[in-house]
């Protein structure tokens, strides 16, 4: 309650004297705005409202008295009765900020979250130096699922308060939640598309795993030989398998406009330990581009060759000495080879890109694009982004990603995504760089709040997604311990016990989780899911319908589990119809299998059959991966065994 008082004493508004003229004639309101005062500093809000609601009945024509009657009810959760209170006030002195700030608060409090935006709009015009009203505008937003519109208003957010780690940490689910809405789209509208394909390259190579990634990107560059980078992505990854000659190669056929083969040449420079050639490259790079080396320094400095982090720092510290390289060069290496993080708030473009008189030249932009001056393509196309054309917009995408301007970057493939909503094109570029956006809010919060829940339910969610179900574990129970109400801690434990094979642990721990939340699609699929696993239908079946209500990329696999429940309990044509819905989802060819199955049972041969190819074509597919995924596990393997001295 101390801590409600003195959110609320900044926005309890003074009573204009010339709104108020008639206080001297007025004892009895004197008195009540008096007792309102002194109830409100011992924190009673029930009786500061009760003598406000005496007050406007005395004089109903002042907005501040409407709205410091709305923030006691407020207090005390009257939301209600505060929102007519705010809305009165408004109607007085459209004007007033605490007002719209407080009604759009509360509307949100109660899910009327779409009348909750236009006043917390109105506020953030009214007083465009607070962070509150980007802050609850942007959670209503993301209620909607309106991603785009909050992660922007997060972002103004931490530009007005960088210190605030709710509102980083908002930025960063904004952005993700961004990430998944578009790969969704990418993965069904396009799932044949070259973008889809890269993007899965990109991914397994984060993975590390370098097989499957080649394998993949070589599948790029046979779609399109000139695809954005490809080369120097399949050089990359030759060099995480040692095969120098063949990363070089990658790196010749690079073609125009990407300075990735550049700083793929420097970094075989460093690991052959030619750290003079390195530089020169790097300085060139840097000469062109500094936001470009600055984002993708860690491709220079991620395991280069055993030992060569230090001597490459010895030779920087003497390059220095002798005035070889510039400062701002020197300490982004030498950071970056100390394991020392690059800043992760900027959102502005490098130091070095010119004021551009090129404004909206396109021509100017693609020459700076492929001359590697990628902030300078940016400031060529620096201006109303709403006038530019698709493809301008597509270029600024491809700049302003590469220079680190991750935010344009996000915003130019929104727009071009919300003209055309098929344009596999822009879902990459928004994809790649609100990723890069997430990492930095993440990162940002993780600074501010290193020990909070929040940053041990993203370890865990890592720890997961990497099968390292130990640490995983750790984490999600530290932080379940934190935030013992916080149902998300549990449903990470559950999901890692059910991925780890511990059926009981993992049902239990989400029995715990849906009796906190009986209505959560995801914790009752989760557990429709195990039940399915053990065999258990009728019980699996209750708690997969209420699990309908699921994110769309989850239903796929909803649909499945709910067609093997309806042929274990002899519904066959309903079986037949979830199984359909499923097929989606099927990564191993068992969909299928169950769909041939039953079209046999029931005499369909010719459905019987087709289902029966399919899974087949599943299957190879999977066998072929498999294969590839083995030997990046062995390679994996062979890179952990410690190497015996003598």
């Amino acid at each position: 309650m101390k801590r409600l008082a003195k959110l609320l004493l900044p926005f309890l508004l003074a009573m204009p004297a010339s709104g108020f003229g008639q206080q001297e004639q007025n004892p009895e309101l004197s008195s009540l705005l008096l007792a309102a005062r002194q109830a409100q500093a011992k924190q009673d809000f029930a009786a500061a409202a009760n003598d406000y609601e005496k007050a406007v009945k005395l004089q109903s024509d002042m907005p501040e008295l409407w709205a410091n009657l709305g923030l006691m009810q407020d207090a005390t959760r009257n939301y209600s009765d505060a929102i007519e209170s705010f809305r009165r006030a408004i109607r007085l002195k459209p004007s007033l900020y605490v007002p719209n700030l407080f009604l759009g608060i509360d509307l949100t409090r109660i899910n009327r979250v779409r009348e909750a935006i236009p006043p917390l709009v109105r506020a953030e015009a009214i007083n465009p130096h607070d962070p509150l009203p980007p802050l609850s505008l942007g959670r209503a937003y993301l209620s909607i699922k309106n991603f785009v519109a909050a992660r922007r208003a997060f972002q103004r957010a931490v530009g007005l308060d960088g210190r605030n780690s709710s509102a980083w940490f908002a930025f960063g689910i904004a952005t993700l939640n961004e990430v998944e809405a578009d790969g969704w789209k990418l993965s069904t509208e396009g799932a044949n598309s070259t973008w889809a394909k890269a993007l899965l390259a990109e991914s397994l190579q984060e993975e590390s795993r370098f097989k499957e990634a080649t394998s993949r990107e070589q599948a790029v560059l046979a779609d399109d030989p000139h695809f954005p980078c490809a080369h120097s992505r399949l050089g990359f990854l030759y060099i995480a398998q040692q095969q120098e000659a063949a990363a070089l190669r990658e790196f010749a056929d690079e073609s125009e406009g990407c300075a990735f083969a550049a700083l793929g040449r420097a970094r075989l420079h460093v690991d052959a330990g030619e750290d003079a050639e390195a530089l020169v490259v790097l300085r060139i790079l840097w000469e062109h581009d500094e936001g470009f080396v600055r984002s993708n320094i860690s491709l220079l400095t991620d395991s280069p060759a055993s030992g060569r982090s230090i001597a490459l720092l010895a030779f920087l510290d003497q390059q220095k000495g002798v005035g070889a390289v510039g400062l701002d060069l020197y300490e982004s290496l030498s950071a970056a080879l100390r394991g020392a993080p690059q800043p992760v708030d900027r959102f502005t473009l490098p130091a070095n890109v010119k004021s551009s008189k090129n404004h909206g030249n396109a021509r100017a932009a693609e020459a700076d694009d492929r001359d590697g001056r990628y902030g300078q393509c940016v400031a060529d196309l620096a201006g109303n982004l709403a006038t530019e054309s698709n493809r301008d917009l597509l270029l600024l995408a491809n700049c302003a990603f590469m220079t680190g301007d991750y935010d344009l970057s996000a915003t130019a493939s929104d727009l071009l995504a919300t003209r055309s909503s098929q344009d596999m094109a822009a879902l990459y570029w928004s994809i790649k760089a609100n990723e890069k956006l997430a990492f930095v809010a993440f990162g940002r919060f993780e600074q501010l709040e290193p020990g909070s829940e929040k940053t041990h339910l993203l370890l865990g969610d890592m720890y997961r997604q990497r099968k390292r179900f130990q640490q995983a574990e750790s984490e999600y129970k530290t932080a379940s311990t934190l935030a013992p109400q916080d149902i998300a801690p549990l449903y990470g434990l559950a999901s890692t016990y059910s991925q780890d094979s511990n059926s009981d642990q993992a049902l239990s721990t989400a029995k715990i989780a849906v009796g906190m939340s009986p209505n959560d699609p995801d914790i009752n699929l989760l557990i429709g899911e195990i039940l399915v696993s053990r065999h258990e239908w009728a019980e699996a079946e209750n708690y997969l319908k209420l699990g309908l209500n699921a994110k769309p990329q989850t239903l796929p696999h909803l649909h499945a589990l709910l067609g093997q429940v309806y042929e274990n309990t002899g519904r066959t044509q309903e079986a037949i119809k979830e199984l359909q819905m499923g097929v989606a989802s099927d990564e191993d060819g068992t969909v299928y299998y169950q769909l041939a199955r039953i079209y046999g049972s029931i005499g369909n041969k010719a459905a019987a059959q087709d289902a029966f190819q399919r899974m087949k074509i599943i299957q190879q597919k999977r066998r072929e991966r498999a294969i590839i995924a083995v030997q990046d596990s062995s390679d994996a393997m062979q890179n952990d065994i410690p190497l015996q001295s003598y």
